[in-house]
Protein backbone atom coordinates (compact mmCIF):
# COMPACT_ATOMS: atom_id res chain seq x y z
CA UNK A 1 0.00 0.00 0.00
CA UNK A 2 1.62 3.19 -1.19
CA UNK A 3 -0.14 4.84 2.10
CA UNK A 4 1.23 3.09 4.97
CA UNK A 5 0.78 4.24 9.08
CA UNK A 6 3.99 5.53 9.22
CA UNK A 7 3.90 5.50 13.07
CA UNK A 8 4.78 1.91 13.18
CA UNK A 9 8.05 2.21 10.85
CA UNK A 10 10.66 2.91 12.78
CA UNK A 11 14.82 3.27 11.63
CA UNK A 12 17.28 1.72 13.27
CA UNK A 13 20.67 3.44 14.09
CA UNK A 14 22.21 2.22 11.34
CA UNK A 15 19.56 3.35 8.88
CA UNK A 16 20.01 6.99 10.12
CA UNK A 17 23.86 7.03 9.04
CA UNK A 18 23.15 4.47 6.06
CA UNK A 19 20.32 7.20 4.89
CA UNK A 20 21.52 10.31 5.47
CA UNK A 21 21.99 11.76 2.37
CA UNK A 22 17.84 11.23 2.00
CA UNK A 23 17.35 12.33 5.21
CA UNK A 24 18.71 15.64 4.77
CA UNK A 25 16.74 16.04 1.43
CA UNK A 26 13.59 17.84 1.89
CA UNK A 27 11.62 15.55 -0.64
CA UNK A 28 12.80 12.74 1.03
CA UNK A 29 13.19 13.60 4.79
CA UNK A 30 12.04 10.75 7.44
CA UNK A 31 8.30 10.01 6.28
CA UNK A 32 9.69 9.91 3.13
CA UNK A 33 12.47 7.29 4.43
CA UNK A 34 10.11 5.94 6.36
CA UNK A 35 7.81 5.01 2.94
CA UNK A 36 10.81 3.63 1.10
CA UNK A 37 10.68 1.29 4.13
CA UNK A 38 7.57 0.40 4.57
CA UNK A 39 7.55 0.03 0.49
CA UNK A 40 7.16 -3.78 -1.20
CA UNK A 41 8.04 -3.81 -4.81
CA UNK A 42 8.20 -6.68 -7.30
CA UNK A 43 10.72 -7.01 -9.89
CA UNK A 44 9.75 -8.92 -12.84
CA UNK A 45 13.07 -10.58 -14.50
CA UNK A 46 16.74 -9.95 -13.07
CA UNK A 47 18.42 -9.69 -16.70
CA UNK A 48 19.69 -5.96 -18.13
CA UNK A 49 17.00 -3.53 -16.39
CA UNK A 50 16.27 -5.49 -13.45
CA UNK A 51 20.04 -5.58 -12.86
CA UNK A 52 20.78 -2.02 -12.17
CA UNK A 53 16.99 -1.38 -10.81
CA UNK A 54 17.14 -3.87 -8.37
CA UNK A 55 20.69 -2.52 -7.02
CA UNK A 56 19.51 1.29 -6.79
CA UNK A 57 16.04 -0.07 -4.90
CA UNK A 58 18.12 -2.07 -2.51
CA UNK A 59 20.20 1.03 -1.68
CA UNK A 60 17.64 3.48 -1.66
CA UNK A 61 16.03 1.51 1.28
CA UNK A 62 12.79 -0.47 -0.14
CA UNK A 63 11.71 -2.45 2.35
CA UNK A 64 10.66 -5.45 0.72
CA UNK A 65 11.54 -6.64 -2.78
CA UNK A 66 10.39 -9.66 -4.69
CA UNK A 67 11.97 -11.04 -7.25
CA UNK A 68 10.33 -13.35 -10.51
CA UNK A 69 13.24 -15.49 -12.78
CA UNK A 70 13.68 -18.90 -13.47
CA UNK A 71 16.64 -18.49 -15.54
CA UNK A 72 19.95 -19.04 -14.60
CA UNK A 73 23.09 -16.99 -14.97
CA UNK A 74 24.59 -17.55 -18.52
CA UNK A 75 28.54 -15.67 -19.07
CA UNK A 76 26.64 -13.87 -22.23
CA UNK A 77 24.74 -11.87 -19.23
CA UNK A 78 27.71 -10.59 -17.63
CA UNK A 79 28.22 -8.09 -20.20
CA UNK A 80 24.97 -5.78 -18.94
CA UNK A 81 23.21 -7.85 -16.00
CA UNK A 82 25.73 -5.98 -13.59
CA UNK A 83 23.66 -7.70 -10.27
CA UNK A 84 25.59 -10.72 -11.36
CA UNK A 85 29.22 -12.19 -10.87
CA UNK A 86 31.24 -14.39 -12.92
CA UNK A 87 31.30 -16.70 -9.73
CA UNK A 88 27.61 -17.08 -10.38
CA UNK A 89 27.56 -18.68 -13.99
CA UNK A 90 25.34 -21.58 -14.32
CA UNK A 91 23.65 -20.75 -10.72
CA UNK A 92 20.27 -19.06 -10.60
CA UNK A 93 19.68 -15.70 -11.28
CA UNK A 94 17.35 -14.64 -8.28
CA UNK A 95 19.62 -16.56 -5.90
CA UNK A 96 22.30 -14.38 -7.04
CA UNK A 97 20.36 -11.39 -7.17
CA UNK A 98 19.89 -11.54 -3.44
CA UNK A 99 23.18 -12.54 -2.70
CA UNK A 100 24.06 -9.13 -4.03
CA UNK A 101 21.09 -7.50 -2.77
CA UNK A 102 22.21 -8.30 1.04
CA UNK A 103 25.78 -7.10 0.27
CA UNK A 104 24.29 -3.48 -0.16
CA UNK A 105 21.44 -3.43 1.92
CA UNK A 106 21.17 -6.43 4.47
CA UNK A 107 18.08 -5.03 5.82
CA UNK A 108 16.24 -5.38 2.95
CA UNK A 109 13.89 -8.53 2.65
CA UNK A 110 13.92 -10.21 -0.75
CA UNK A 111 10.99 -12.65 -1.51
CA UNK A 112 12.15 -15.23 -4.84
CA UNK A 113 9.77 -16.44 -7.31
CA UNK A 114 11.53 -19.14 -8.91
CA UNK A 115 9.16 -19.90 -11.53
CA UNK A 116 7.63 -18.18 -15.06
CA UNK A 117 4.92 -16.08 -14.39
CA UNK A 118 1.80 -16.90 -15.71
CA UNK A 119 -1.79 -16.47 -16.07
CA UNK A 120 -2.16 -19.21 -13.36
CA UNK A 121 -0.18 -17.40 -11.08
CA UNK A 122 0.84 -13.92 -11.79
CA UNK A 123 -2.04 -12.08 -9.51
CA UNK A 124 -1.47 -14.24 -6.44
CA UNK A 125 2.31 -13.08 -7.06
CA UNK A 126 1.42 -9.38 -7.76
CA UNK A 127 -1.26 -8.69 -5.51
CA UNK A 128 0.73 -8.15 -2.19
CA UNK A 129 3.27 -5.44 -3.14
CA UNK A 130 2.50 -2.10 -3.92
CA UNK A 131 4.66 -1.84 -7.26
CA UNK A 132 5.21 -4.21 -10.22
CA UNK A 133 8.43 -3.38 -12.22
CA UNK A 134 8.96 -4.58 -15.84
CA UNK A 135 11.78 -5.96 -16.85
CA UNK A 136 11.03 -8.47 -18.88
CA UNK A 137 12.16 -8.90 -22.68
CA UNK A 138 9.59 -10.35 -23.86
CA UNK A 139 5.75 -9.68 -25.34
CA UNK A 140 3.56 -11.90 -23.89
CA UNK A 141 5.04 -11.37 -20.39
CA UNK A 142 4.55 -7.42 -20.92
CA UNK A 143 0.88 -7.71 -21.71
CA UNK A 144 0.37 -10.67 -18.73
CA UNK A 145 1.65 -8.09 -16.22
CA UNK A 146 0.05 -5.17 -17.98
CA UNK A 147 -3.10 -6.60 -17.20
CA UNK A 148 -2.30 -8.11 -13.98
CA UNK A 149 -1.55 -4.40 -13.03
CA UNK A 150 -4.83 -3.19 -14.38
CA UNK A 151 -6.59 -5.58 -12.61
CA UNK A 152 -4.96 -5.83 -9.45
CA UNK A 153 -4.79 -1.44 -9.84
CA UNK A 154 -0.76 -1.45 -9.24
CA UNK A 155 1.55 0.97 -10.99
CA UNK A 156 3.52 -1.40 -13.65
CA UNK A 157 7.14 1.04 -14.15
CA UNK A 158 8.21 -0.23 -17.72
CA UNK A 159 11.14 -0.33 -19.92
CA UNK A 160 12.89 -2.15 -22.92
CA UNK A 161 15.92 -1.64 -24.62
CA UNK A 162 17.31 -3.30 -27.79
CA UNK A 163 20.86 -2.26 -29.53
CA UNK A 164 21.47 1.61 -28.64
CA UNK A 165 18.17 2.20 -27.53
CA UNK A 166 15.27 2.47 -25.07
CA UNK A 167 12.42 3.16 -23.75
CA UNK A 168 10.67 3.96 -19.97
CA UNK A 169 7.61 4.79 -19.12
CA UNK A 170 4.68 4.36 -16.41
CA UNK A 171 1.66 2.24 -16.35
CA UNK A 172 -1.64 2.16 -14.83
CA UNK A 173 -0.86 4.93 -12.86
CA UNK A 174 -2.87 7.99 -11.57
CA UNK A 175 -5.94 7.19 -14.07
CA UNK A 176 -3.02 7.29 -16.57
CA UNK A 177 -2.68 4.96 -19.79
CA UNK A 178 -1.69 1.54 -19.41
CA UNK A 179 0.62 -1.02 -22.44
CA UNK A 180 -2.21 -1.83 -24.10
CA UNK A 181 -2.95 1.99 -25.34
CA UNK A 182 1.05 2.26 -26.55
CA UNK A 183 0.46 -1.34 -28.07
CA UNK A 184 -2.88 -2.61 -28.82
CA UNK A 185 -1.65 -5.45 -30.60
CA UNK A 186 1.68 -7.33 -30.31
CA UNK A 187 3.82 -7.38 -33.44
CA UNK A 188 3.84 -10.61 -35.50
CA UNK A 189 6.01 -13.22 -34.09
CA UNK A 190 9.56 -12.42 -34.72
CA UNK A 191 9.20 -9.29 -36.52
CA UNK A 192 10.99 -7.95 -33.37
CA UNK A 193 14.65 -9.58 -33.11
CA UNK A 194 15.65 -10.66 -29.57
CA UNK A 195 18.65 -9.01 -28.00
CA UNK A 196 20.74 -12.16 -28.51
CA UNK A 197 19.91 -11.64 -32.21
CA UNK A 198 20.10 -8.19 -32.65
CA UNK A 199 22.55 -7.37 -29.74
CA UNK A 200 22.34 -4.50 -27.34
CA UNK A 201 24.88 -2.00 -25.65
CA UNK A 202 25.66 -3.31 -22.49
CA UNK A 203 25.53 0.14 -21.06
CA UNK A 204 22.06 1.07 -21.99
CA UNK A 205 20.02 -1.06 -19.33
CA UNK A 206 21.70 1.05 -17.24
CA UNK A 207 19.90 3.69 -18.07
CA UNK A 208 16.77 2.58 -18.49
CA UNK A 209 16.78 0.36 -15.04
CA UNK A 210 18.28 3.61 -13.44
CA UNK A 211 15.08 5.36 -14.58
CA UNK A 212 12.64 2.76 -13.94
CA UNK A 213 13.96 2.77 -10.29
CA UNK A 214 14.11 6.77 -10.07
CA UNK A 215 10.21 6.31 -11.11
CA UNK A 216 9.13 3.31 -8.39
CA UNK A 217 10.92 5.63 -5.76
CA UNK A 218 9.14 8.96 -6.71
CA UNK A 219 5.94 6.85 -6.91
CA UNK A 220 6.47 5.81 -3.50
CA UNK A 221 7.23 9.48 -2.13
CA UNK A 222 4.47 10.62 -3.69
CA UNK A 223 6.88 13.45 -5.15
CA UNK A 224 7.84 15.28 -8.89
CA UNK A 225 6.29 14.38 -11.88
CA UNK A 226 6.49 10.53 -13.16
CA UNK A 227 6.39 9.77 -16.94
CA UNK A 228 2.53 8.54 -16.73
CA UNK A 229 1.05 9.46 -20.01
CA UNK A 230 4.76 10.54 -21.39
CA UNK A 231 6.72 7.67 -23.47
CA UNK A 232 10.85 8.35 -23.18
CA UNK A 233 13.22 7.50 -25.58
CA UNK A 234 16.38 7.65 -25.67
CA UNK A 235 19.20 7.21 -27.90
CA UNK A 236 22.56 6.08 -26.58
CA UNK A 237 24.40 6.68 -29.95
CA UNK A 238 23.18 10.42 -30.78
CA UNK A 239 22.73 10.73 -26.75
CA UNK A 240 19.23 12.14 -27.30
CA UNK A 241 16.11 12.08 -25.26
CA UNK A 242 13.00 12.49 -26.48
CA UNK A 243 9.32 12.36 -25.09
CA UNK A 244 6.14 11.23 -26.55
CA UNK A 245 2.62 12.15 -25.36
CA UNK A 246 0.12 8.76 -24.32
CA UNK A 247 -3.17 9.10 -23.48
CA UNK A 248 -5.73 6.45 -22.57
CA UNK A 249 -7.71 5.04 -25.77
CA UNK A 250 -11.15 5.45 -24.56
CA UNK A 251 -12.06 2.88 -27.00
CA UNK A 252 -9.74 0.11 -25.51
CA UNK A 253 -11.47 -3.00 -24.71
CA UNK A 254 -12.21 -3.12 -21.07
CA UNK A 255 -9.57 -6.06 -19.17
CA UNK A 256 -11.39 -8.45 -17.39
CA UNK A 257 -9.36 -11.72 -16.94
CA UNK A 258 -6.10 -13.00 -17.53
CA UNK A 259 -5.65 -14.85 -21.29
CA UNK A 260 -3.49 -17.15 -23.11
CA UNK A 261 -0.73 -14.93 -23.50
CA UNK A 262 1.72 -17.06 -25.87
CA UNK A 263 -1.67 -17.59 -28.00
CA UNK A 264 -2.45 -13.52 -28.33
CA UNK A 265 0.90 -13.00 -29.33
CA UNK A 266 1.10 -15.62 -32.07
CA UNK A 267 3.83 -17.76 -30.52
CA UNK A 268 2.11 -21.21 -30.93
CA UNK A 269 1.08 -20.81 -34.28
CA UNK A 270 4.95 -19.49 -35.14
CA UNK A 271 6.46 -22.40 -33.50
CA UNK A 272 4.09 -24.95 -35.52
CA UNK A 273 4.70 -23.35 -38.71
CA UNK A 274 8.77 -23.39 -37.55
CA UNK A 275 8.06 -26.57 -37.05
CA UNK A 276 6.29 -27.66 -40.24
CA UNK A 277 9.03 -25.80 -41.94
CA UNK A 278 11.81 -27.33 -40.26
CA UNK A 279 9.93 -30.98 -41.03
CA UNK A 280 9.98 -30.44 -44.58
CA UNK A 281 13.70 -29.27 -44.73
CA UNK A 282 16.24 -31.80 -44.39
CA UNK A 283 18.75 -31.35 -41.82
CA UNK A 284 22.57 -32.63 -41.26
CA UNK A 285 24.36 -32.35 -37.68
CA UNK A 286 27.10 -30.83 -36.75
CA UNK A 287 29.11 -34.36 -36.99
CA UNK A 288 27.73 -35.25 -39.91
CA UNK A 289 29.14 -32.16 -41.68
CA UNK A 290 32.46 -32.83 -40.41
CA UNK A 291 32.67 -36.74 -41.46
CA UNK A 292 31.53 -34.91 -45.12
CA UNK A 293 34.54 -32.55 -44.40
CA UNK A 294 36.78 -34.86 -43.58
CA UNK A 295 35.58 -37.03 -46.40
CA UNK A 296 37.30 -34.72 -48.71
CA UNK A 297 34.26 -34.48 -50.60
CA UNK A 298 34.23 -30.74 -53.14
CA UNK A 299 30.62 -31.28 -54.13
CA UNK A 300 28.91 -28.94 -51.82
CA UNK A 301 28.99 -25.22 -50.33
CA UNK A 302 28.43 -24.49 -47.11
CA UNK A 303 26.27 -21.03 -46.66
CA UNK A 304 26.82 -18.72 -43.54
CA UNK A 305 24.18 -15.86 -43.81
CA UNK A 306 25.21 -14.45 -40.74
CA UNK A 307 25.71 -10.49 -40.14
CA UNK A 308 28.66 -9.31 -41.17
CA UNK A 309 29.91 -8.99 -37.92
CA UNK A 310 29.29 -12.35 -36.41
CA UNK A 311 31.01 -13.82 -39.32
CA UNK A 312 33.98 -11.62 -38.17
CA UNK A 313 33.82 -13.14 -34.63
CA UNK A 314 33.56 -16.75 -35.25
CA UNK A 315 33.30 -18.97 -38.74
CA UNK A 316 33.33 -22.49 -40.11
CA UNK A 317 36.45 -22.91 -42.54
CA UNK A 318 35.71 -22.89 -45.79
CA UNK A 319 32.35 -21.19 -45.41
CA UNK A 320 30.97 -19.15 -48.47
CA UNK A 321 29.02 -15.97 -46.87
CA UNK A 322 26.05 -14.23 -47.79
CA UNK A 323 23.84 -12.38 -45.77
CA UNK A 324 20.49 -13.41 -44.83
CA UNK A 325 19.10 -9.74 -45.46
CA UNK A 326 20.56 -9.95 -48.94
CA UNK A 327 18.73 -12.89 -49.39
CA UNK A 328 15.63 -11.21 -48.55
CA UNK A 329 16.22 -8.50 -50.70
CA UNK A 330 16.76 -10.83 -53.60
CA UNK A 331 20.25 -9.65 -54.55
CA UNK A 332 21.51 -12.77 -52.53
CA UNK A 333 19.36 -15.22 -54.64
CA UNK A 334 21.81 -14.35 -57.74
CA UNK A 335 24.63 -14.23 -55.16
CA UNK A 336 24.36 -18.37 -54.47
CA UNK A 337 23.70 -19.09 -57.56
CA UNK A 338 26.65 -18.03 -59.04
CA UNK A 339 28.82 -19.43 -55.91
CA UNK A 340 26.93 -22.68 -56.03
CA UNK A 341 27.35 -23.85 -59.56
CA UNK A 342 25.59 -27.03 -59.34
CA UNK A 343 26.71 -28.71 -56.13
CA UNK A 344 24.95 -29.51 -52.85
CA UNK A 345 24.21 -26.47 -50.25
CA UNK A 346 24.25 -26.70 -46.81
CA UNK A 347 23.49 -23.42 -45.09
CA UNK A 348 24.04 -22.30 -41.19
CA UNK A 349 23.31 -19.62 -39.30
CA UNK A 350 24.11 -18.90 -35.11
CA UNK A 351 21.66 -21.49 -34.52
CA UNK A 352 19.62 -22.69 -37.05
CA UNK A 353 16.57 -20.35 -37.20
CA UNK A 354 18.40 -17.99 -39.76
CA UNK A 355 19.28 -20.59 -42.24
CA UNK A 356 16.48 -22.09 -42.33
CA UNK A 357 14.29 -18.72 -43.39
CA UNK A 358 17.21 -18.23 -46.09
CA UNK A 359 16.75 -22.42 -47.21
CA UNK A 360 12.66 -21.24 -47.61
CA UNK A 361 13.57 -18.37 -49.92
CA UNK A 362 16.06 -20.24 -51.09
CA UNK A 363 13.45 -23.16 -51.89
CA UNK A 364 11.12 -20.78 -53.59
CA UNK A 365 13.51 -19.70 -56.46
CA UNK A 366 14.33 -23.17 -57.47
CA UNK A 367 17.30 -23.71 -54.98
CA UNK A 368 16.87 -26.66 -52.75
CA UNK A 369 19.48 -27.39 -49.61
CA UNK A 370 20.07 -28.82 -45.86
CA UNK A 371 19.95 -26.69 -42.99
CA UNK A 372 23.12 -27.41 -40.56
CA UNK A 373 21.10 -28.24 -37.08
CA UNK A 374 22.27 -25.88 -34.17
CA UNK A 375 24.42 -23.77 -36.16
CA UNK A 376 27.91 -22.74 -35.68
CA UNK A 377 26.90 -23.07 -31.85
CA UNK A 378 26.35 -25.89 -32.18
CA UNK A 379 29.87 -26.78 -34.09
CA UNK A 380 31.79 -24.78 -31.61
CA UNK A 381 30.56 -26.78 -28.50
CA UNK A 382 30.78 -30.32 -30.55
CA UNK A 383 33.53 -29.92 -33.01
CA UNK A 384 35.66 -27.03 -32.85
CA UNK A 385 36.14 -25.44 -29.32
CA UNK A 386 39.03 -22.86 -30.61
CA UNK A 387 35.80 -21.30 -32.59
CA UNK A 388 34.36 -18.67 -30.61
CA UNK A 389 30.44 -19.05 -28.47
CA UNK A 390 29.66 -15.40 -28.77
Amino acid sequence: MLDPNLEQIQLTKDEYERYSRHLILPEVSLEGQKRLKAAKVLCVGTGGLGSPLLLYLAAAGIGTLGIVDFDVVDRSNLQRQVIHGTSWVGKPKIESAKDRIHEINPACEVNLYETRLSSENALEIIEPYDIVVDGTDNFPTRYLVNDACVLLNKPNVYGSIFRFEGQATVFNYEDGPNYRDLYPEPPPPGMVPSCAEGGVLGILPGIIGVIQATETVKIILGRGQTLSGRLLLYNALDMTFRELKLRPNPERPKIEKLIDYEQFCGIPQAKAEEEKRKMSMPEMTVSELKALMDSGADDFMLLDVRNPNEYEIAKIDGSVFVPLSEIERGEGVEKVKEKLNGRRLIAHCKLGGRSARALSILKEAGIEGTNLKGGIDAWSKEIDPSVPVY
